[in-house]
């Protein structure tokens, strides 16, 4: 199928323009763009080094520090610059995505963030947003240009000798997206000679290079996901591999695709931190208990029936918390 059949589900040509824009915006280096005091982008370039968590000694990576109240070094300079600065998503649909009829970010990782700056600085508000592609979050982290993450990551053994990562606030699997009418059933040999869209730096392409089924997708990846969902339209790629959830509130952008087959890994998300930041790491964890805490009329689930309810139906609760001993 050309271009030209895909252009559907962001209310005509006027919508694709602004997914294009949006999906522009991320493409520009980082390094030209170091954030101030309102900035949406952080500087720096190239995948930031740390000790890797070897695969035969990493046995639970959603594993955490147990949550902790008390302050430290890191919650200590948050508080002396008065701001909490969070990488964030600005184009992921109900997760993390600026409203265009307001400008502001919301969504499901959006109320998190808020959540956390409440309980360190006692104002929600009190947040610089800095949005950064999926290839810089790590990075970004390192080089302490933010605080913290909170942008639909996975917690991996890869990542945890990265970053310190908060106990899992949220259940998902890597799924494919396609058209309707494609042939692809899912992540299986269907998407054998097909073109496959990633995210640099995201668990998808992790898998794809365990297995691909002899899809095509090398030199397909892209900055961002919501990258991916605009190639998508425009017939440059068949498919997308990524999270279901992710998968799922881009398809309720686009009625022309839809999710594929079943997810086929297991994964939680977590807010991440600089390995350094462990007094920041356990009281994030101590304000995801309370944010857990209160079954149907928790903070978690009353998030979860306003940005994902219509489009991931059918989640009873947050997973467990586990923490190390």
């Amino acid at each position: 199928m050309n271009g030209k059949g895909r252009l559907r589900g962001w209310g005509g040509v006027g919508g694709m323009a602004l997914a294009l824009a949006a999906a522009a915006s991320l493409l520009v280096p980082l390094a030209r763009h170091e954030a101030g005091e309102d900035g949406t982008r952080v500087g720096g370039s190239g995948v930031g080094q740390g000790v890797q968590a070897k695969a035969d000694t990493c046995k639970d990576p959603d594993a955490s520090l147990p949550p902790s109240g008390e302050d430290g070094p890191t919650i200590a300079q948050i508080k002396k610059n008065g701001k909490l600065r969070v990488g964030v998503d600005q184009n992921s649909y109900r997760w993390g995505y600026r409203n265009p009829a307001t400008g502001q970010l919301e969504g499901f990782d959006i109320e998190l963030v808020r959540a956390i700056a409440k309980n360190i600085l006692g104002d929600p508000d009190a947040v610089i947003y800095r949005a950064i592609p999926t290839s810089q979050r790590i990075p970004a982290l390192q080089k302490k240009q933010v605080d913290v993450v909170v942008r639909t990551m996975t917690i991996n053994c890869k990542r945890i000798g990265q970053v310190a990562f908060s106990s899992a606030y949220f259940k998902t699997g890597q799924q494919v997206l396609a058209p309707k009418e494609s042939t692809i059933t899912g992540y299986n040999d269907t998407l054998k000679g097909k073109k496959v869209c990633t995210a640099a730096g995201s668990t998808a392409f992790d898998e794809l290079e365990k297995d691909s089924h002899g899809a095509v997708y090398k030199n397909l990846t892209v900055p961002s996901q919501l990258d991916c969902l605009v190639r998508l339209q425009l017939g440059q790629v068949d498919a997308v591999v990524t999270d279901s959830a992710l998968a799922a509130s881009q398809a309720a952008q686009d009625p022309a695709v839809k999710l594929q087959g079943t997810p086929f890994t297991e994964e939680y998300y977590g807010a991440a931190t600089n390995l350094e930041s462990t007094d920041l790491v356990r009281r994030i964890n101590q304000v995801l208990v309370d944010y857990r805490s209160g079954g149907a009329d928790s903070p978690w689930m009353k998030a979860y029936r306003d940005w994902l309810a219509a489009d991931l139906p059918g989640i009873s609760g947050p997973p467990e918390p586990k923490y190390r001993s």
